[in-house]
């Protein structure tokens, strides 16, 4: 698209997420407007949105009912002090949230966005253990190709190395374990490297001592290692180790959640509750930040007492739930149960699934992979070798956008979400419009 010198000389006076300005200069992009599926540039150019914003709008932009909710807050209350009140708003979301999670988790606390959530789950699992008699338990692990947040909590629990390591040294008391994709060429089966890559987490809280350990962080689904979907199994172990050596395990949801794998939180999808779950993203479908950290109601007790016993949780945000931000969050939550999303999500996931298998006659893509809607795809130079394909990645992210979709591209996979106000014909015109792109890639680049 086309840029003002007034665009060029702001956007130097900015930066654009993990990326260098010169790099994105090269293909910029400025939103106007947007409407449901599609969002437009400055030029008037349209864009089929794939992926929700980034795993956001599940209910596509501007959605009827989220604008409402928010039209009518407005005209009541739009903030309250935080360290003085609260809002019935507020109440009527932290009820319905934890309604919907899984299991026993009611403990509600809404934030400004994933970040907090995970953030706050940390600092709420450290406290849980001091007032439980446990205060030697503060450590947690996660995997490698991780992310969970811009904290510096969030950020020592990723694995992601080239986000991180130009603000360390981190913070102590985080420890890695791989994935099970990194385990999936040295066993015979994905089952098996899914077992191995589970028990190893056992394997590290051995070494570094029980009594030391306080969480199990992961994401069921991991985006930046390339929508990594271990199987059931892989947390059923996961849920065992934690409960026999009393270690919390906390599910980082603010990608997953919100019908985009079939059930209103993955933690359901593959039958496994955890004992926190962080949730943001699609929770206000894109329109106001939002997120939230639920936890089980039980552990709420070890942080009830006397003012002067000093127990409460010592934690808290200026603008964590904002009563405009909840009434945003109860209309997406009643949208979503109203009309079924999380049964469309699984119809729609297995049409997407199956036009995205298409994309393996062009003999570059090794897996398809995900749950329900949130989906990727990972490119190869051929299906014989495996071998990454970077080349490929790096040129289908301009295609993409030459084309008029927005994906979230790697060098060696993409991904969708598409939002759930899609049909089997908004996917048909989705899908199209990947397989122009990838061809358009394929084109410029040179196969081995």
């Amino acid at each position: 698209m086309r840029l003002t010198e007034r665009q060029l000389r702001l956007l130097n006076h900015t930066f654009i997420d993990y990326q260098a300005t010169s790099e994105f200069l090269e293909y910029p992009l400025i939103f106007e407007r947007a409407e449901g599926l599609y969002c437009w540039d400055t030029d008037g150019k349209q864009y089929f949105d794939a992926i929700g914003g980034i795993f956001v709008a599940v209910l596509g932009h501007r959605h009827p009912r989220v604008m409402k909710a928010m039209r009518d807050q407005m005209e009541k209350i739009t903030f309250a002090p935080p360290l003085l009140s609260t809002t019935n708003v507020l109440l009527d979301f932290v009820e319905k949230l934890g309604l919907a999670a899984p299991g026993n988790l009611n403990y509600v606390k809404p934030f400004s966005g994933g970040s907090e959530a995970v953030e706050s789950s940390l600092k709420f699992a450290r406290q849980y253990f001091k007032q439980t008699g446990k205060s030697s338990k503060y450590k947690f692990i996660s995997r490698y190709y991780s992310y969970h947040g811009g904290t510096f909590g969030g950020m020592g629990a990723s694995g992601n190395g080239s986000r991180k390591s130009k603000f360390e040294p981190q913070m102590d008391g985080f420890l890695k374990v791989f994935p099970p994709s990194y385990y999936r060429d040295r066993f015979s089966t994905w089952e098996e490297a899914n077992r191995f890559a589970a028990r190893s987490f056992e394997d590290v809280i051995l070494q570094e001592d029980p009594e030391t350990v306080a969480g199990i962080l992961v994401e069921p689904i991991g985006n930046t290692g390339g929508i990594i979907t271990p199987t059931e199994e892989y947390f059923e172990i996961l849920r065992d180790i934690c409960d026999r050596y009393d270690v919390l395990l906390i599910f980082d949801e603010v990608i997953t959640g919100f019908a985009k794998t079939g059930q209103m939180f993955a933690a359901q999808t593959y039958g496994v509750t955890p004992d926190i779950l962080c949730a943001g993203k699609g929770i206000s479908s894109g329109a106001l930040p939002l997120g939230a950290m639920i936890a089980r109601e039980d552990m709420a007790d070890a942080f009830r007492g006397r003012p002067e016993d000093g127990v409460h949780f010592a934690h808290g945000h200026t603008f964590a739930g904002n009563p405009l931000a909840c009434a945003v969050g109860l209309a997406v939550l009643e949208v979503i149960q109203e009309e079924d999303l999380c049964a469309k999500a699984r119809r729609l996931g297995e049409y997407l699934r199956s036009k995205l298998d298409c994309l393996k006659k062009y003999g570059v893509v090794r897996e398809v992979r995900g749950k329900g809607t949130l989906l990727g795809v990972e490119f190869v130079q051929n299906t014989k070798s495996m071998k990454p394909f970077p080349q490929l990645g790096r040129e289908f992210k301009r295609t993409s956008l030459e084309q008029g979709i927005i994906l979230r591209t790697d060098p060696t996979w993409f991904a969708v979400a598409p939002p759930l106000i899609a049909e089997e014909k908004d996917i048909d015109e989705m899908c199209d419009l990947i397989d122009g792109s990838l061809r358009a890639a394929l084109d410029r680049v040179e196969r081995s």
